[in-house]
Order: C-alpha cells, then sequence, then structure tokens
C-alpha cells in the first residue's frame, strides 16, 4: 500500500532535500516551502530516516482538509482513517501550528483534533476506552491558510540529531544545514575541505560523512521502530543497504577553532560520528589561516554579531579572514553568515549568494569560486 510522507526542512534547502529522495528512488517527490512531498510504501519510513542529510523529520500524511470553522476540522479530523495507524493503547499526544488561517487558537485545535481522533478510534477499534499506556504515536497538524493536514510523526527526536553532538559550542550549526553547505559546495571527497572556525566540528564532521556516503541515522533511534503494525525489520534492512553503499579512502579534511576547548569536543563528536580517522582538528587562528595545498574548499560559519559576540567585533574578524585568505585564489569558498554588510567587511564581492536559515536567523551562504 502507498502511504504519503511530508519531510520538513529548513527554508531554503527545499530543492537539496527533493534531490535527495529522488536519488533515493522515491515517488512523486514535490518541494514546497518548507516541505518537500513524497510517497512510498511501510518500508519506506526506515529508508527515509536512515538516509536523509537536509531533512528535519519524516511525517506519515494522514489526511487534509478544509478548516474553515471548528466543526470544520472536528468532522473532517474523524473522517481520516486513525484505526489504520493508532493501535490499542496506543498514546497520541497533539500538537501543531496555524498560519494565515480564521482557526489561530493551538490550544483548541489540538482539543479538537483530539476529540475527534478519540470519536474515530473508539468506533474504529470497537472500545468506548482508550487507555493510551502504549506505544507513541505523535500526532503533528499545520493549517495554513485555512488548510489543515494531519500527520503522524515517525522520527521523534528531529533528523538534525545524530547523535554525535550532545555536546555543541556557544553558537551551534545544525546538522541538516551543515550538510546542505556541503552539497552546495559539491565536495565529492577529492578535494581538501577546510573549516577555520569549526566550533563543535559540525562542518567536517558532515563533510566526512558525506565523503564516505555514511547515513547519518545509522547510529539513533526512531519513533517509528516502536510501532507493532511495522515490521521491525525494515529498519535492519534499510542499514545493512545503506552500510553496502560506504565507500573507503582516504580525505583530507581539516577544522580549526581557536579555543582549545572546542577542539577537545570536536575531536569526541568526530569519534562518535565514527569519522576521526578522516578529520584533523587543531587549534588555530582563523585571521592568520593558511593552506599549502594549491586548491581546496573552504566551508564555515564565522561566529554572528548578534549570537556569541559584539557586531563591531565580528567585523573585524571577518576583515583579517578576508585578508588571510586573499592569496587562495584557488580556492572555492562557502562561508555563511548573518551580517547583511559581510562582503563589505570580508573585503570581497561573492560571485553568489543562497538565502539560508540557521535555525529561525535569516543567513546568507556567500560562495566564492
Amino acid at each position: 500500500m502507498k502511504l504519503n510522507y511530508c519531510v520538513p526542512c529548513l527554508f531554503g534547502l527545499e530543492g537539496l532535500c527533493s534531490d535527495e529522495l529522488k536519488r533515493l528512488g522515491f515517488d512523486n517527490v514535490k518541494a514546497e516551502n518548507g516541505r518537500v512531498l513524497f510517497s512510498g510504501s511501510q518500508s519506506d519510513i526506515a529508508k527515509a530516516n536512515i538516509n536523509l542529510r537536509t531533512g528535519e523529520r519524516v511525517l506519515l500524511v494522514v489526511g487534509e482538509i478544509r478548516a474553515n470553522s471548528f466543526d470544520d476540522l472536528f468532522e473532517g479530523v474523524r473522517a481520516m482513517p486513525w484505526e489504520n495507524y493508532i493501535t490499542k493503547n496506543g498514546a497520541f499526544p497533539v500538537k501543531g501550528h496555524s498560519l494565515g488561517s480564521k482557526l489561530h487558537s493551538i490550544p483548541d485545535c489540538q482539543k479538537i483534533i483530539k476529540k475527534a481522533i478519540v470519536e474515530r478510534l473508539k468506533v474504529g477499534q470497537s472500545t468506548d476506552v482508550l487507555s493510551e499506556t502504549g506505544e507513541k504515536y505523535q500526532i503533528q497538524f499545520a493549517i495554513m491558510n485555512d488548510m489543515a493536514t494531519l500527520y503522524i510523526d515517525t522520527s521523534g527526536a528531529g533528523l538534525h540529531k545524530r547523535g554525535y553532538r550532545p555536546v555543541g559550542s556557544a553558537a551551534p550549526l545544525r546538522e541538516t544545514l551543515a550538510a546542505a553547505i556541503v552539497k552546495l559546495s559539491r565536495y565529492r571527497g577529492r578535494e581538501a575541505v577546510c573549516d577555520p572556525f569549526c566550533g563543535s566540528g559540525t562542518i567536517p564532521i558532515e563533510a566526512a560523512l558525506a565523503a564516505i556516503n555514511r547515513a547519518p541515522g545509522l547510529d539513533r533511534s526512531f519513533a517509528a521502530e516502536e510501532w507493532s503494525w511495522l515490521d521491525k525489520s525494515i529498519w535492519e534492512e534499510a542499514k545493512v543497504e545503506a552500510r553496502s553503499r560506504e565507500y573507503q579512502g582516504e580525505y583530507d579534511i581539516w577544522g580549526g577553532d581557536i579555543d582549545p576547548k572546542y577542539i577537545e569536543v570536536a575531536n569526541e563528536n568526530a569519534k562518535r560520528a565514527g569519522v576521526s580517522e578522516y578529520i584533523k582538528f587543531e587549534v588555530a587562528d582563523a585571521t592568520t589561516f593558511h593552506r599549502e595545498n594549491q586548491n581546496g574548499i573552504i566551508l564555515t560559519n564565522p561566529p554572528y554579531g548578534e549570537r556569541v559576540m559584539q557586531q563591531s567585533e565580528a567585523e573585524e574578524l571577518y576583515r583579517k579572514f578576508g585578508v588571510a585568505t586573499r592569496n587562495l585564489e584557488q580556492w572555492k569558498m562557502y562561508i555563511l553568515s548573518s551580517h547583511t554588510e559581510f562582503e563589505r567587511t570580508f573585503g570581497k564581492k561573492a560571485v553568489k549568494k543562497r538565502k539560508l536559515y540557521n535555525g529561525m536567523i535569516k543567513c546568507d551562504l556567500f560562495m566564492y569560486f
């Protein structure tokens, strides 16, 4: 039976996430603002969760309705086949959001949706009591322009939580965004890769995972693993398939940070990710950055003035970093910053810019070829 799925993603990553899903062989892939839709089998729940690098989670789509009133919402949700997914004694908490819609009270929407699902399950499961003491089915709803879509979250913790970074830097870069920067650079494991502001090591680690083609979800668990109606074997089969696609090789991946504490954290994170043998982390000052390689790729996320230092300090740091990299003419650079005057302070106009979001912070990826 074909099921419909939705993968929310950070704004600006829809195209990358869509390409990933197509490469994984999924059907009916369609990118929209902040999400990508696709269809697949039950076993594709495991395949998508384990392999996706740029998606935030995998949601099973239960149904979509127009909801101009609470009555519309109740009747529409009650008409959806919840008994096909939620088992007897299954717990089904409800959360969600509403934008640009008549139904804007989130608590009221939660109550109505919960009540509608209860009514449906009482009939579908032929019971008057729903104990909710069993496996968890997190219900999510999104109401946009009066259209309500209902999902069940198959992932649990967001897919950016790979499991290798229990301790982050003061200004952590989300793993999915780091993976996206690596993808946008078209790094294939052949060139040298450097991150002079590596912090807790997220960009070098994601570069190493991409170089060896290791699926990012191999070392973590997912909510849907507890669902009794899903065959448990699909998870191990998806992991075996993912491991069969890994590469072996030697890679030149380097990360530097001026703070020794972060270098310790980065090394520990790389060990947990299983890629420490491919990365060299060093205490280094980005303002004196230099490399012997004739060419390579700089992928980095320098501190933002609004996050961990004063704006004037950030501008001075960008200026000095710009001077330090001025002689690396054969290198490509991909620098993520929220500073609107980054190009001026860095001292060089980007060949290309791409708007991205680091959490809720609007940024630009400045590309230099």
